[in-house]
Formats: structure tokens, sequence, C-alpha cells
């Protein structure tokens, strides 16, 4: 009995024995053992999985929470780039819209420049390089007095004519038959022609003038003491009383009153004297001087107290 191995199972119902010889033993013995090692293994292995995997999840999130912070810095990258990149175009258009600047206001320089060159010769006076702004104004002011001379104080001509058949002075008067003193211009134009005013004003008279010999006639009066007449008319197209500018359209020129053919005659008068119109056609803004000494009726001197007008103001000298 000593190379048994006897096992006893007690139940309800009895005991029973078991007999196992030797070799047996040794077999179920070295079973009991690899058993033990091997739950101690597989416990101590599952140990060391189960950290392992809490390392593997923290490595996980960390894992995560890195690539969603790339990613955010990416798309902050991103939105940096849009942002510089607007910068950039913006500033580009910035740059064309200064160099465009730059040359329209080179060109207007080179403009303005011209144009005072041009303005220093048409009103004769000597050119300075270069021009600033207070000869600028200078100049400015120069032309606008002549401008104002030039529209209040009759000049031109009325009509575009086929040519002068009268000028001012003493004449054979074609109708009377006897010398006298002819007191205007005549101009030979055809019936219909348009007849402008010479400068601004206010129409005295405006209809047919029997007692004159002047048929219909317009008169105009003008700024210090002058007028107009526009005799012979064949229509008239400006009541009394009605302001007209210079270059307006007034009439027509016509063959009324004591006339032999169709023609304008053209009368410029200051105050209660007739004048000659021949240096009034001529005088413009280039030659304004020449008018203060060719016309001798009129008492220039105290205007000029008002206006330097027959010489340039001391600016401009």
């Amino acid at each position: 009995m000593r190379n048994k191995l006897v096992i006893t199972l007690t139940t309800v119902h009895g005991s029973r024995q078991y007999t196992f010889n030797q070799v047996a033993k040794y077999l179920l013995l070295i079973f009991v053992v690899l058993a033990a090692v091997s739950f101690f293994v597989s416990n101590t292995l599952l140990v060391v999985k189960t950290d392992n995997l809490s390392e593997l999840e923290e490595d996980h999130q960390e894992l995560s929470e890195n690539y969603e912070m790339m990613v955010g810095s990416q798309q902050l990258y991103i939105d940096e780039l849009k942002d510089l990149s607007l910068s950039l175009s913006s500033l580009k258009n910035e740059r064309d819209h200064l160099e465009q600047e730059n040359i329209r206001i080179g060109e207007l320089n080179s403009s303005l420049d011209n144009s005072l060159l041009g303005l220093e010769n048409l009103l004769g006076v000597e050119h300075e390089t270069p021009v600033d702004p207070l000869r600028a104004e200078q100049l400015t002011i120069e032309a606008n007095k002549r401008l104002f001379f030039l529209h209040s104080i009759p000049n031109g001509v009325p009509i575009q004519a086929i040519r002068i058949t009268d000028r001012y002075g003493p004449r054979f008067h074609p109708v009377r038959k006897k010398r006298v003193v002819h007191h205007g211009i005549d101009f030979k134009a055809n019936r219909g022609t348009p007849v402008y005013a010479t400068a601004d004003g206010v129409v005295e008279f405006g209809g047919y003038n029997k007692s004159s010999g002047f048929g219909k006639l317009i008169i105009l009066q003008h700024n210090f003491g002058f007028k107009t007449y526009y005799a012979h008319l064949d229509t008239v197209k400006v009541k009394s009383g009605e302001f007209v500018s210079k270059g307006q359209l007034i009439g027509n020129s016509g063959n009324t009153g004591r006339s032999t053919g169709p023609h304008l005659h053209y009368e410029i008068r200051h105050l209660f004297t007739t004048l000659d119109p021949e240096p009034f056609l001529s005088w413009n803004i280039t030659d304004f001087d020449s008018l203060f000494t060719k016309v001798k009726g009129v008492k220039w001197a105290s205007l000029k107290e008002m206006y330097p007008l027959n010489q340039h103001s001391q600016l401009l000298q």
C-alpha cells in the first residue's frame, strides 16, 4: 500500500476509495504544481497587461490632445496666412493706387504749370519760374479782373459780317445826300444774320424807333455809363428791362428805317457822347491795356483809382 495513492470521496450516499499507483501520483502532483504556477504567472501577466493598457490609454489621450492642439495650431496658421494674404493684397492695391495717384498728380502739376505759363502769356506778364501758389493766385486775380471788364465794357464784333461798309466819322450820307458825322460802324450782312450783345447789360429799348431813322432798334445799358446801339434790325428778340449777357443773341440784321441795304449799324456811347467803336472791336484780354490809351473820350483815370487798368498791378510787376 506504500506505492499506491488512495483517494477517498465521501458523499451522502456513502464513501468510495480510489487508488493510484506511484506514476499517477507524480503526474497529479506535477499537474497541480503546473496549475498553480500557471495561475500565478497568468495573474502576474494580467496585472502587467492591465498596467500597460492604462499607459496606452493615457498615451492615446495625450496623443489625442496633442493632435487636437496641432490641428488648432494649423488652423490658426491657415487663418493667419489668409489674413496676411489679404493684407498683402490690400497693400498691393494701395501701392497701385498711390502709383496712379502720383502719376495723376504729376500730370496735374505739369498741366497746371503749362496752364499758368499760358495764362502769363495770355496776360502779357513776365514769366517767373517756378510758379508758386502766391504767383498763381495773383495771376488768377488779374485774369478775373480783366474778364470782369471785358464783360462790363463793350468789346468784340456784334455780328459775323461780310465787311465793314462805313466807319465812324464824317461821311456823305447815302439817303440824306449830304455830308454828316457817322456815329457808328456799318456792317454789311445778309438779312437775318444773328446779332449778339457785346457786353453784359440791361435792355433800355427794343422795338421800332421811327423818329431816329434806325428802324427796329435795340439799346443796351452797360456798366460804367456805356451804351450800345444795334439799328436797322429785321427782328428784335429782347424786351425792355431784360438782362442780357455778353454773346447773347438779341436780334437779326435787316433793312428797316433809313437804309439802302441789309446791314447792321452799331454804336458805342459813353453817357451822351458817341465813341469810335473800332478800338473796342479788337479789345481783348491779351491786348487789354490798349483801349485805355486809344479811347480819349472816357475819363479812365478816375476808373484807374478803383482798378489798375492801364498798368499791371504791383504784384505782377
